[in-house]
């Protein structure tokens, strides 16, 4: 959102731009396959990152659970099942089996093979942050015959089931081996999978429209869908997510039947659909979303930990909420960096950001630095309302404290492609930018992205490089009790906010909206189109 996700007083975008784009993406509806049973939906954002594992946009991820599928899936009790694989493990604990499932095809015909999965998963333990620390760990992975992968660690560790089951920010999707085999620097040539949908190149127009089939010849497990785990059992021909970048359009869409389905509507706009007696509108994600600022570390001013910190103090959660969200039935302050209401939650370290911040102190320390007035590059996205709102309120809280704030409006898209570059700003680059993470993205150090210290080659965009970051994350993962768990927990996010790895700026709940004809929706931390049915 997103993910991986204007401002609020200026949500209802005009021009001929984005009338254009809606017309385009509704219109491209006439292209359906007669009597294929369509659902059309209009998601936070439009898709032009295809490849999953090079990026944690969320728009890129959910497009991933469409066409590919996973080894294993995580329950509504957190729990890893099953997924493509059955799974064992030895008594010592060192050693994880995998059995492939009889009949996996990929989209293009030929036969799942345990080789294509070894292969995407150095892929995938290359881009995340948790398989980082399990190939860290890891003394060998490989086919043992067509339908069998081996998994054999130097050491044990605890959480190999929950890191390959993992719903978020990078899932573990396979892929044939000829696609996985792609670095994972660059992005995958084809979308070709084993999923429940197949994507329709053709009919892809970047941002605007995207389409997906279903997959026959995909055979969903036999138990009952739960989560991300269980049967993925396709019921519709077809979905359709179109672009619909002003809020009221889609709204009003949504209304009449035009679209089925609205991933993320303003909150402040619920009430119209609220009343209406063919629209449900409900929360998916009851943990909610975090959402943050992340700066650049390799790039001046913020190579600077003094300055860092200046930025950390002059910002404050209840601005940026009321921005972002405006309704406190739907959001709350939240100091930790694992997310409010799940165990390791904490405050420690965390200071005035939860209040008004300090912007005389943020002013001292730009002073104490020898702050020359550099600007900061600050890249907002204009398209999405999930992530519009934070830049510009940020940009007027770093100016109060003494910043030079150079604002640069882009579509989510084209951000989500510069955040990527580790150029200096002047040449492509950028110093800082915000999104939000669903809260098991982040609930753990071995999950959340931004606690990884491992500079320019293995962290996240931003790039820390922080040896002791990574001493305390090996910490937490040699801690054996709930409490050893917690007390490591708690040094980490000590050290990030010392460091001011990211700056955590609250928790929200964001609800979705759908007409009554469809049914079957499955509550998860992404949205699936598995199960659902729709009605006449």
């Amino acid at each position: 959102m997103h993910a991986d996700v204007d401002a609020r007083p200026r949500r209802w975008l005009k021009g001929a731009s984005l009338l254009f784009l809606s017309a385009l993406a509704l219109s491209g509806m006439s292209d359906r396959p007669a009597q294929a049973q369509t659902v059309t939906a209009v998601m936070h954002s439009g898709v032009r990152i295809l490849d999953p594992i090079i990026t944690t946009a969320h728009i890129s991820r959910n497009h991933g659970y469409m066409v590919f599928d996973t080894l294993l899936a995580m329950d509504s009790k957190y729990r890893p099942q099953p997924q493509m694989a059955e799974y064992k493990v030895s008594e010592d604990g060192l050693t994880y089996t995998f059995t492939l499932r009889d009949g996996l095809l990929w989209h293009d015909g030929t036969p799942v093979t345990a080789e294509d999965c070894v292969v995407s998963l150095k892929r995938w333990a290359a881009r995340d942050a948790g398989g980082q620390m399990l190939m860290d760990r890891t003394e060998s992975l490989a086919a043992a015959d067509a339908r069998t992968i081996t998994l054999k660690l130097k050491e044990p560790f605890a959480y190999t089931l929950d890191m390959i089951a993992k719903p978020s920010a990078v899932p573990a999707f396979m892929m044939p081996k000829r696609i996985a085999s792609t670095a994972p620097t660059e992005a995958i040539p084809e979308q070709i999978g084993s999923g429940p949908f197949r994507f329709v190149a053709g009919e892809f127009q970047p941002g605007v429209k995207v389409v997906y089939e279903k997959f026959k010849e995909y055979k969903p497990r036999s138990e009952p869908v739960d989560w991300l785990a269980g049967g993925k059992v396709v019921n519709v021909d077809r979905v359709e997510w179109v672009t619909m970048p002003d809020a009221q359009t889609a709204i009003n869409a949504l209304m009449s039947g035009e679209i089925d389905y609205m991933e993320q509507p303003p909150v402040d706009l619920l009430p119209i659909m609220e009343g209406n007696e063919d629209i449900t509108v409900d929360i998916f994600n009851e943990l909610g979303y975090q959402t943050m600022g992340r700066m650049n570390f390799l790039h001046p001013p913020f190579n600077n930990p003094t300055i860092r910190r200046a930025a950390l103090l002059a910002m404050n959660q209840e601005d940026v909420l009321q921005a972002l969200v405006g309704n406190p039935e739907y959001y709350s302050a939240c100091a930790s960096m694992y997310g409010c209401g799940v165990p390791l939650a904490s405050d420690s370290g965390a200071g005035p950001i939860t209040k008004k911040g300090d912007p005389k102190e943020a002013q001292r320390l730009l002073k104490e630095a020898g702050y020359d007035g550099t600007p900061i590059v600050l890249m907002q996205p204009t398209d999405v309302t999930s992530v519009s709102p934070q830049p510009v309120v940020a940009a007027q809280l770093l100016r109060k404290a003494g910043f030079n704030v150079d604002l640069q409006p882009m579509d989510w898209q084209t951000l989500v492609g510069r955040r990527a570059s580790q150029n200096p700003p002047s040449q492509g680059g950028w110093n800082m930018f915000f999104t939000n993470w669903v809260i098991p993205e982040v609930w753990t150090p071995l999950v959340n992205p931004m606690l990884n210290g491992r500079g320019p080659k293995g962290a996240w965009f931003g790039w820390p490089d922080d040896p002791k970051l990574e001493q305390l994350r090996n910490a937490f993962v040699q801690a054996k009790t709930p409490e050893a768990q917690k007390e490591a927990a708690v040094a980490i996010q000590t050290h990030a906010y010392e460091t001011v790895n990211y700056i955590p700026l609250g928790q929200y709940t964001s609800p979705a909206a759908w007409r009554k004809s469809l049914t079957g929706i499955v509550k998860a931390p992404v949205p699936i189109f598995w199960n659902v049915k729709k009605s006449k």
